[in-house]
């Protein structure tokens, strides 16, 4: 496996054959998005915030799961030259502006960047991105330091690396277990979804 160079992502950017290509949409440009062997994200504008005090548990066992997690969160939009100011220890989901398409041999990985970790925003996501995966990235968003965070959609705020895989695999989206495939923005849990609740009830 093998971490695709600089040069190696705009080559996959404008690949001749549409089955190889990367997709990722809108970079607003590239010599400032595109780096070291990464590409920078920036931050779209829908987040789900929580209501802290809403459900001391959420249990995904309960028949109401889906309901209590929809009612313990709320979707909100945040315009461009606007603010979310992120408390600490507050958790929210975000997600990219950007619009990612894998291709069947790449995969790849979502980090923080350096700048906003050292002062205390941590991107807990869901780091892999499976080959064949598309939509947006959902962003799990953290604020560990001690001061309020003011937080502006269209701003990079991670990192995507993308590596080759030694042969393609089937693809995210012909998967049944793919629940998050197409998004736009952040979406809520679906992990009552999950196969192995049936086996346990």
């Amino acid at each position: 496996m093998t971490v695709l160079s600089s040069k190696s992502i705009m080559d996959r950017l404008f690949h001749e054959n549409p089955q190889k290509r990367l997709v990722i949409t809108p970079i607003i440009s590239h010599e400032d998005q595109i780096a070291h062997g990464s590409i920078d994200l920036r931050l779209g504008t829908e987040f789900i915030i929580t209501k802290r005090t809403k459900y001391h548990l959420l249990d995904p066992m309960q028949e109401n799961i889906e309901s209590q997690i929809e009612q313990y969160q709320d979707k909100i939009y945040i315009g461009y030259k606007r603010k979310l100011v992120l408390q600490p220890r507050q958790f929210i989901l975000g997600s990219t502006l950007e619009y990612i398409k894998l291709p069947n041999d790449l995969l790849g990985y979502v980090i923080g960047r350096s700048s906003w970790g050292r002062v205390g925003l941590i991107i807990a996501t869901a780091t892999m991105i499976g080959p064949g995966f598309s939509g947006s990235l959902t962003l799990e968003l953290v604020n560990l330091g001690e001061a309020n965070l003011a937080l502006y959609p269209g701003t990079r705020i991670a990192q995507l690396v993308l590596h080759t895989m030694d042969d393609e695999d089937r693809g995210y989206i012909s998967k049944p277990e793919a629940k998050y495939i197409g998004a736009v923005g952040p979406e809520f849990s679906k992990i009552h979804t999950d196969k192995e609740w049936k086996l346990l009830k």
